[in-house]
């Protein structure tokens, strides 16, 4: 049987642009996306800390170093630039590897930079 658990989070990060006109996702800059174990692509729940909003959406790799946190598409009705918002990812897995497993939380200060 596999259970789904919390995998990894980008904790605190600050919305830096919102793309209307953009085809669905969140653009994580690189660097956040490698030290929270995030792949492209990915599925992700966004949780908006400022509105309450909840949303899932997909990772597109944004420029490493940038500090890009981009909602676009529908998802960018879902926050403004400046709102502090929490991106988590989840994994499937049996009870026996769940035991063993300890996910990674990425905390960010107010320019989405590795604390």
């Amino acid at each position: 049987m596999f259970l789904q658990f919390f995998k990894s989070k980008i904790h605190r990060a600050r919305v830096t642009e919102a793309n209307l006109h953009y085809m669905g996702s969140i653009t994580i800059d690189e660097t956040l996306m490698q030290a929270a174990n995030l792949f492209e692509g990915e599925k992700v729940q966004v949780v908006n800390n400022n509105n309450g909003e909840r949303f899932e959406t997909y990772v597109i790799k944004g420029e490493a170093g940038s500090g890009v946190v981009c909602l676009n598409g529908a998802a960018a009705r879902k926050a403004e630039v400046g709102d502090v918002i929490i991106v988590i990812s989840y994994a499937f897995m049996t009870p026996e590897e769940a035991k063993n497993f300890h996910p990674v939380s990425v905390h960010v200060d107010e320019a989405n930079r590795i604390i």
